[in-house]
């Protein structure tokens, strides 16, 4: 009798257990999507053994690593369009500051606009839509009012002579478009870094992480609402001002130095980059040339690492509060970097060229049931595959939207990483006149630059061998034509690049 009230309540028990477990797999999940600005693959994930990146390889450790990953376009604004949008710029012809997306798609759906769709609370705090330049954040994305805070920020009165810097200017949207404000290049210009013996909320990324915290706490009493979290992180963006304590971390004599700091022999006039936003701040010179003497490499290195690392600390304090209110086990994390920034590499520093440093981004997903924890890919992938990962993993379906959706889903990579859903990623720049369209395979870069205003130009080409010559020391595409018509086939498959919004 005893053994049969000890089977009955077995029974019972593991029903009950069994509803359980199905609930929970019926249940939406949740959504996480963590944007950090300027961050390429400095990480320890990624192998780099001077990063201090604990809270990042942490959640690395719970999901899968893509190797080979890399943006659309080297630029915020445009990247940060083709994330929310699924769309590469190639195909909405947004390239360049100034656009707003609505004037292009007036009734795209972007990302969290689909998971709203579909029922859930979306909002977003810090940097997400890239709000400066003439662009401005997309309030119909948003369940709630998007939570702003500053890209450009200073504490100490000697790095900005208590004056309205140019880089201030652009992100608050005034120098360049309000007309009783002197134009960008007039206002002075703002320190490169700053290290202040302050608090982490001192700066911006520590108010977004704090603010994220407080919003999980208050998302977390309702859990029958499923939620789409977008958290924006600034650094390491320029300036790196970041707390004294993260740049005690490393020890300036033992930061890694420019490998290459020439150009590629043969490349283009149109693919190289000396002069760019970095001569915003002082003490840079104002005529750049890209080799800087060794002290100020150092010190921006230093700046940039230490940047990385306050941010890492203010992820890892979101994640933790994940974690604590027990809705990790039902919260989908995607961790992405908006594109690279070269550190000195070729002479070039920050962003907007299509070479390897500038384009390949960390990406992270963290998917409870679906990805083996600490695992890692080689598969490529874009970040317009995000969109169409994220809603294949919460159940949604193929986004149906008015915008071109160009990513494919991860999904069966994130199951089994030895799988292969696509051989290349897709990735261009426009610059001096030139469309440059890049094909990246896992040993190759192929770029082709069509002349966009002058047919009568040349057309050019780059390919770069990453397995031969790792730090893009030559341009091969004169030797390897066989190599250049392979890759360009692949090209030729994708659909003609806009070159002028919705044109």
């Amino acid at each position: 009798m005893k053994n049969r009230i000890y089977f009955i309540i077995a029974l019972v028990l593991l029903v009950s257990n069994v509803k359980y477990t199905f609930a929970q797999k019926s249940e939406k999940p949740n959504v996480l999507l963590i944007l950090v600005d300027d961050l390429k693959p400095n990480l320890g994930v990624y192998g780099d053994e001077t990063a201090k990146s604990p809270n990042i390889d942490r959640l690395a450790s719970k999901g899968m690593t893509f190797k080979n990953a890399y943006c659309n376009q080297a630029v915020c604004m445009a990247s940060r369009y083709n994330l929310l949008l699924g769309a590469r710029s190639t195909s909405t012809g947004i390239f360049n500051f100034g656009t707003q997306f609505r004037e292009v798609y007036p009734d795209a759906v972007t990302l969290p606009q689909y998971f709203m769709n579909a029922g859930y609370h979306v909002e977003s705090m810090g940097k997400v839509f890239h709000i400066g330049h003439g662009n401005d954040n997309d309030e119909a994305s948003w369940s709630i009012p998007h939570h702003k805070e500053k890209v450009i920020e200073y504490l100490l009165p000697e790095s900005t002579n208590r004056e309205l810097t140019r880089e201030e200017a652009y992100f608050q949207n005034s120098a360049m478009f309000i007309e009783d404000l002197p134009k960008n290049w007039k206002l002075p210009r703002g320190a490169a870094w700053e290290s202040p013996d302050v608090l982490d909320e001192a700066y911006a990324d520590g108010r977004v992480a704090t603010h994220a915290i407080n919003r999980l706490r208050k998302l977390s009493k309702n859990p029958d609402q499923p939620f789409f979290m977008a958290v924006g992180f600034a650094r390491p963006h320029l300036p790196f001002c970041a707390p004294k304590k993260y740049w005690d971390m490393y020890d300036p004599n033992e930061l890694p130095m420019p490998v290459n700091e020439e150009q590629p022999k043969d490349a283009p006039e149109c693919a190289l980059k000396r002069r760019g936003e970095i001569v915003q701040f002082f003490p840079i010179p104002e005529q750049e040339t890209g080799i800087y003497d060794d002290d100020l490499k150092r010190k921006l290195i230093h700046g940039y690492y230490a940047s990385m690392s306050y941010m890492d600390a203010q992820l890892g304090r979101v994640v933790e509060e994940l974690e604590r209110l027990n809705l990790d086990e039902n919260t989908i994390i995607v961790l992405w970097g908006d594109h690279g920034w070269h550190l000195g590499d070729h002479g070039t520093w920050t962003k907007h060229t299509n070479f390897e440093q500038a384009t390949r981004i960390p990406i992270v997903y963290v998917a409870p049931g679906v990805t083996t924890p600490g695992t890692k890919t080689d598969q490529l992938t874009e970040t317009v595959d995000i969109y169409t990962t994220l809603a294949d993993l919460a159940g949604l379906g193929k986004p149906d939207v008015p915008q071109p959706i160009d990513g494919t889903s991860l999904v069966p990579v994130l199951k089994d990483g030895t799988k292969r859903v696509k051989d290349h990623a897709y990735h261009a720049f426009n610059k001096g006149g030139y469309m440059g369209e890049a094909i990246r395979t896992e040993q190759y870069r192929m770029v082709r630059w069509t002349p966009m205003r002058d047919a009568n130009k040349e057309v050019l080409y780059e390919l770069y061998d990453y397995v031969n010559d790792p730090h893009e020391t030559q341009n091969w595409a004169a030797q390897k034509q066989d190599k250049v018509a392979e890759l360009e086939k692949l090209l030729n498959a994708h659909p003609k690049a806009k070159t002028r919004p919705g044109k």
